[in-house]
């Protein structure tokens, strides 16, 4: 920092902007916060690496109904399978890698 102000090498502004760029035009916020909280619950979980049999115990749902959530998550975020939905999860936060 030089007279308070931030200076970047070229290298790292690259991909700071790229970043910028990616977040304006792909706001995934606004996917999440489309989610009900039981649907954050079971897409945390389906991160984690737990099973749907799992999930329903933990939940005290039945199987089929963490099922229909997870189907309804990957509807409105548009991803299509279970490791990118992990991908997503671990991104925004709602767990760790």
């Amino acid at each position: 920092m030089a007279e308070g102000k931030t200076y970047l090498c070229s290298k790292i502004s690259k991909v700071v902007f790229a970043d910028y760029i990616n977040l304006l035009t792909n706001p995934r916020t606004e996917a999440l916060d489309g989610l009900t909280c039981r649907e954050r619950e079971v897409l945390q979980l389906v991160a984690e690496g737990h099973t749907t049999k799992d999930i329903a115990k933990a939940l005290q749902l039945s199987r089929k109904t963490v099922d229909s959530h997870r189907e309804h998550i990957m509807e409105k975020l548009g991803i299509r399978n279970v490791a990118s939905l992990t991908k997503y999860a671990i991104r925004e936060g709602l767990t760790t890698p």
